[in-house]
Parts: C-alpha cells; structure tokens; sequence
C-alpha cells in the first residue's frame, strides 16, 4: 500500500466520527471506513450492537456488507479503516472478503484478532493474507473507549 500517513490519518478521522456517532444510541464507539483503489470512500458506519439489538452489528461488518453486490464480493483492492483491532469475528469476515488492506488503530489485548490474541488476516494457513498498518490514531481511539466504558462504571 502506498498511501501516506496523511491519507492514512485523514481515513481514520473519518472512522473516528463514525464511532462518534455509535453513542447517539449507546453502542460501543467504533467505526469503520471503506475505501476504493481510487482513496474514495464506498462505506461508512459504526457500530449498532445495542440499536439493532443484533450481535453481528459490528462496524466492519456492516460496511463490507453496505459494499458487496456491486461488481465483485472480493475487495482486494479496497482499504478497511476502523478504530479498534477487528475481533475474531470481523476478521474472519475481513479475510473471507479478500480485503486488500486493513488499517486500524487501537488494540484490543482482550478480543483483538489482527495481531493481539489471534493474527487471522495473515494466517499463512489461510488462502489470502491481508496486509495491515495498526496503530493510526491509536490515541484518539483508545480515549474514545476510555470515555465510553468510564461512564458506563
């Protein structure tokens, strides 16, 4: 992947407002952001776990569903941004849509799948691997949370 740190950051912001918007309805602040080849942004959401009343609103799943249909189900040259590390569940998801990259920014120690507990989307027993930047942000997103699950004792 060779977009900048700057590109990198702005696609995050994004996602950091996405996530922003989850607490409109009381759901974990996390969103996610899903890019073109082209840097255009096909896909956008939070999460909406508590909305839905549904386990499988998650952010990342929502946008890679928002996204397919269209011309291929496969997203190899697409970009995921999201604000926390994807957990088992969503990188699964992320792997089974042969996402060409994954950039995410806080790490999640108790559920992360990217890197944390699990590394499924470079699992070399899997058919595709998927690169991934982490860390983009990871204040800002972390804080988020912070926030959220402080209120919340």
């Amino acid at each position: 992947m060779t977009n900048s740190r700057e590109q990198l950051d702005a696609w995050m912001e994004i996602a950091l407002s996405e996530a922003g918007r989850a607490l409109d309805h009381g759901d974990v602040p996390i969103g996610a952001v899903l890019i073109d080849a082209k840097g255009d942004v096909v896909a956008s959401d939070h999460n909406r776990r508590e909305e839905r009343k549904d386990p499988l609103a998650h952010a990342e799943l929502l946008v890679l569903s928002a996204a397919s249909g269209s011309d291929d189900w496969r997203m190899t040259d697409h970009t995921l941004v999201v604000t926390l590390e994807p957990c088992a569940m969503c990188a699964g998801a992320i792997q089974q849509a042969r996402l060409g990259y994954l950039v995410y920014g806080a790490a999640d120690p108790k559920a992360g799948a990217c890197w944390s507990l699990y590394n499924i989307p470079q699992d070399a027993r899997l058919n595709h691997r998927v690169e991934m930047t982490a860390g983009v942000l990871a204040e800002q997103s972390s804080n988020l949370l912070s926030e959220f699950f402080a209120e919340r004792r």
